[in-house]
């Protein structure tokens, strides 16, 4: 297999690209893969998407994202269950096993399911209305609930839902899980085919565990998928758009790729970066730039 045929590039990191434009793209680079978020599949319709990837020869290697699970009232959990119901399907129709799940924040503080990250920051209590006050402990169990409920729909179609810790700065608005062994316990309950975990270096670099949490994922047959990019400093305005390539911040893609090499990985790779800049820039030259940093800084520790 060549350097980059286990690179993928998600679409969040040419947000700007339709989906036409993404996947001729990456099919230009010479890419077997691409990851997408369903922002991109909304644009066009289901239809026309599968018809887009199908024509491209690529194969996606993860749909983003489900989640959105810790709603307190009966009507906020139902939208959320047929939302992620869809969710699968779409990973179905677009021909990936692997669908991400950013669980969701506090139900006080949680950004609209629907919302498209990139698009500014989250909102506090919706329209006055308490949406389910901040018990962290009891948002974590509704996650675990709804996602019980997931599960058997997640089997039938041969999904899996693939938990996403996110950095701690991110509990209140996007997801009340912050370490990769919180995710694995969330996932311990279920088949490794239902649940599966992401380890994405922007969010879990930091962890002290981090290595023997990524031999555990391992040891489990639950590492769905690898995600890269580089933690930057200052941090931005907007904290979510604190991603750049790799290269460019703090993190050791060295260790880390060593890591999950270690642990029995040999999947896709995904680049996914939010940042205004890199948003900015020709698409191509942004597919350029992650091709030389991947192949500089990740593929060599992939084993």
């Amino acid at each position: 297999m060549s350097t980059f045929g286990k690179l993928s590039i998600n679409t969040a990191t040419i947000k700007k690209a339709s989906l036409a434009e993404a996947l001729d793209i990456s099919v230009a680079a010479g890419l077997k893969h691409i990851g997408l978020w369903r922002d991109k599949v909304a644009e066009v319709g289901l239809e026309t998407a599968v018809e887009l990837v199908r024509a491209s020869g690529l194969q996606v290697s993860s749909l983003c994202r489900g989640g959105f699970l810790t709603a307190a009232d009966g009507a906020g959990q139902a939208a959320a269950l047929a939302d992620n119901k869809a969710a699968i399907l779409e990973a179905k129709a677009l021909g990936t096993t692997e669908i991400v799940m950013v669980v969701g924040g506090l139900p006080d503080f949680s950004v609209s399911p629907g919302a498209v990250d990139g698009g500014g920051a989250a909102g506090a209590i919706v329209d006055g209305k308490d949406r389910g006050g901040k018990d962290l402990v009891l948002a974590r169990q509704r996650v675990a609930d709804r996602l019980a409920e997931l599960v058997p729909f997640a089997l039938e179609h041969g999904v899996r839902l693939v938990l996403e810790a996110l950095h701690p700065m991110y509990a209140a608005d996007r997801a009340v899980l912050s370490t990769l062994g919180q995710a694995l316990d969330l996932a311990a309950p279920h088949p490794a085919e239902a649940v599966g975990v992401v380890v994405d270096t922007f969010h879990v670099w930091w962890d002290p565990s981090l290595r023997e949490q990524i031999a555990r994922a391992g040891a489990e047959g639950r590492i769905a998928g690898y995600q890269v990019c580089d933690f930057n400093l200052p941090i931005a305005a907007d904290a979510l758009l604190s991603r750049g390539f790799m290269g460019d911040g703090v993190i050791d893609f060295a260790s880390i790729g060593q890591w999950v090499a270690e642990a029995g990985y040999n999947g896709v790779v995904e680049v996914e970066i939010f940042n205004e800049d890199i948003w900015n820039q020709p698409y191509s030259q942004v597919v350029d730039t992650v091709k030389e940093r991947y192949a500089e800084l990740v593929e060599p520790h992939l084993g």
